[in-house]
């Protein structure tokens, strides 16, 4: 198969996840989720995404639309690259097995259809969590723990942020 057509095939729609990770499952491989807009890819990505690989047998990165992150008011320019562009850029990289778009503010509805086994942030918030107002609540760890799986943050790489990077090049 060609790389390129391999690099597509990992964009997918949730629908057509759904069946690939019952497979997996069916193959006793954990599934992992994690999410973001990813939008200028830096070494504190690449780092948390293989981090986020290592636990499980499968992947899955929810990724934020355009009109999601301008929701998220990061910045008024954000996000820098477009959907299309950070979803190929992401589904290039070897440890990221799907990447899935979602429109909504946060990934629960994505999260509810995929039923991770392991949910995954940065160590800015918080496993332990359980106020869905706190900034350090993980949105869908309820999903996650009512089937028995788990939720885990991981450190982030000192230094790498994409709001440092963008005013590091503004400077």
């Amino acid at each position: 198969m060609l790389y390129h057509n391999k690099l597509t095939q990992k964009l997918i729609l949730p629908e057509a996840l759904k069946p690939i990770l019952n497979v997996a499952r069916f193959k006793g491989r954990k599934i992992v989720f994690t999410n973001g807009c990813f939008d200028i890819l830096h070494r504190g990505h690449v780092e948390y995404l293989s981090k986020a690989r290592d636990l499980g047998g499968v992947l899955v990165l929810g990724l934020n639309t355009d009109e999601s992150v301008k929701r998220q008011n990061k910045s008024p320019e954000r996000p820098i690259n477009n959907e299309e562009t950070r979803a190929t850029i992401i589904a290039a990289l070897e440890c990221v097995d799907y990447v899935v778009l979602f429109n909504e503010d946060t990934p629960y509805e994505l999260i509810k259809i995929i039923q991770p086994d392991i949910l995954v942030k940065g160590s800015d918030y918080d496993p332990n969590e359980t106020d869905p107002r706190s900034k350090k609540y993980i949105v869908g760890s309820d999903v996650v723990k009512a089937r028995g799986g788990k939720t885990v943050t991981i450190d982030l790489t000192e230094g790498f942020s994409t709001t440092g990077l963008i005013s590091k090049l503004k400077s």
